[in-house]
């Protein structure tokens, strides 16, 4: 890339605009902006990967990720997590852009979750008396929610992060490929006998991808993690993707 080109692309990145929310009647963060939040963030991944002359095959070859990835992201079909957007911000020459795109796209998922959830939990404390929320080994379901409150994670151990894999129904190799790891860092994860434990850095993307999920595979994660001493069924043990 020459001089010129870089200073184009700095120029680019700079103009980027921030992502307005734009609540409803009553104030609230709707689905529908969330679904547009995803499809805008896809379109500025495809304008940049564009801007570099660059086929969907290609970055992906590039970030490590597979074509259908990049192809599920440009339609807002996913928007998987922050490792696949700093991955690809920098192979892109964005500096920084993208990246600040999908900030602005995570906190609004993220507020419109805590926002549902706080709704659901106003609508159950209304019918059932509150209760003090329980710890499943490592995870902790805190505050309020659908039936525990949002899940969350104290420190992920192989219980959670199989419960999490098995809540979105992916395989090692499907759920591997989501979090932008490796299937052979997945399934030390979820060793049964000797597990390794998730580094920092692969802590915060198991956050990221519990946080971006929706309520409904929120919820089967609450209830695969419900009985501590219920094993965590394998029905997507395979490792193919």
């Amino acid at each position: 890339m020459t001089l010129a080109q870089r200073s184009q692309r700095k120029q680019l990145a700079r103009r980027v605009p921030p992502m307005l929310r734009r609540p409803d009647a009553a104030g609230e963060i709707t689905p529908d902006q969330v679904a547009d939040a995803r499809k805008d963030l896809g379109r500025h991944l495809a304008k940049w990967r564009a801007s570099a002359g660059l086929r969907q095959v290609d970055l992906a070859n590039l970030i490590r990720y597979s074509r259908s990835q990049i192809a599920n992201v440009e339609v807002g079909r996913t928007s998987t997590t922050r490792r696949f957007w700093q991955n690809a911000d920098t192979a892109l020459g964005a500096y920084g852009a993208l990246l600040a795109v999908f900030d602005q796209a995570h906190a609004l998922a993220r507020d419109f979750h805590a926002q549902t959830d706080q709704a659901r939990d106003r609508e159950r404390q209304q019918a059932v008396p509150p209760s003090a929320p329980p710890t499943f080994g490592g995870a902790a379901c805190q505050g309020g929610g659908e039936r525990y409150g949002p899940a969350v994670v104290g420190r992920w151990t192989a219980r959670e992060v199989r419960a999490l894999r098995e809540a979105l129904r992916m395989t090692v190799g499907t759920f591997a490929e989501h979090l932008g790891t490796a299937i052979a860092a997945v399934s030390g994860w979820e060793h049964p006998t000797t597990p390794a434990t998730p580094t920092l850095e692969a802590q915060s993307v198991l956050d990221q991808a519990l946080t971006l999920a929706d309520s409904y595979f929120k919820a089967r994660f609450r209830v695969l993690l419900d009985n501590p001493d219920t094993p965590i069924p394998g029905a997507y043990d395979r490792p193919d993707t």
